[in-house]
């Protein structure tokens, strides 16, 4: 499934407030950084991701592996800041339009 423009537009609109969660550095996407990721994804169904200058990833690299990683849409990529959703399975909050 993927993202309409309307529903993408209607993800901008809720992230916009929130403060980025996680922040890729210098050692890039791992793992361990994937696996928190899910972990918040379930509960709060919205992240930011920050990317600090001293990573070496291309920002469109790094919200493809989160995205496939974590099977998320990449709602966003502004900037060095990526915005990731996915409907949660136990505490679905966000209602697409």
């Amino acid at each position: 499934m993927n993202l309409t423009g309307k529903q993408r537009r209607y993800l901008r609109s809720i992230a916009h407030n929130l403060k980025p969660v996680f922040q890729i550095g210098k050692d890039g996407v791992n793992d361990n950084l994937i696996s928190q990721i899910d972990d918040y994804l379930e509960i709060h169904e919205i992240l930011k991701v920050s990317i600090l200058q001293n990573s070496p990833e291309d920002k469109n690299d790094v919200a493809e592996k989160l995205a496939l990683g974590t099977h998320a849409h990449v709602a966003q990529i502004i900037g060095k800041t990526i915005v990731l959703y996915r409907e949660s399975k136990e505490n679905k909050e966000i209602k697409l339009p």
